[in-house]
């Protein structure tokens, strides 16, 4: 038998990261935007820029 896949639902492993990432991108964006402010680089920048949209899209539950 064909067992029905369903997309949308994540194994407990999928669940458990998505949590622990949850949880963890505040102040990882935080720590960033600390140091990108006294160490201003591009990719620092970049970087931030990339945890803002993680923590934006976690906010509004895109993710």
């Amino acid at each position: 038998m064909k067992k029905n896949f369903n997309r949308y639902t994540l194994q407990t492993w999928g669940k458990t990261i998505k949590g622990i990432c949850k949880q963890l991108i505040i102040p990882f964006t935080i720590f960033q935007a600390i140091r990108t402010v006294l160490l201003p680089t591009a990719f620092d920048v970049l970087l931030l820029a990339i945890f803002i949209l993680i923590a934006l899209a976690y906010h509004n539950e895109w993710i």
